[in-house]
């Protein structure tokens, strides 16, 4: 698990040249396992500025309750 930890650190710290996913993967490894609480919600934080750059991929996977199917 250390080495995926720091894995995601490398990538989070240089998001420039990562793709949107893999910052995605990156982040997840780090709300899950990071070390500090305060690397948590770094990483928490930098999801949802992922989810408002790409507005449409934010409610992909969360279906609207007023729509009836």
């Amino acid at each position: 698990m250390d080495e995926r930890l720091r894995e995601a650190r490398i990538v989070v710290a240089d998001v420039v040249n990562h793709s949107d996913h893999l910052i995605r993967l990156a982040c997840n490894v780090l709300v899950q396992h990071g070390e500090t609480a305060a690397e948590r919600e770094d990483a928490r934080i930098l999801l949802v500025v992922l989810d408002a750059r790409s507005p449409g991929r934010a409610g992909r996977h969360r279906p609207d309750p007023e729509v009836r199917r």
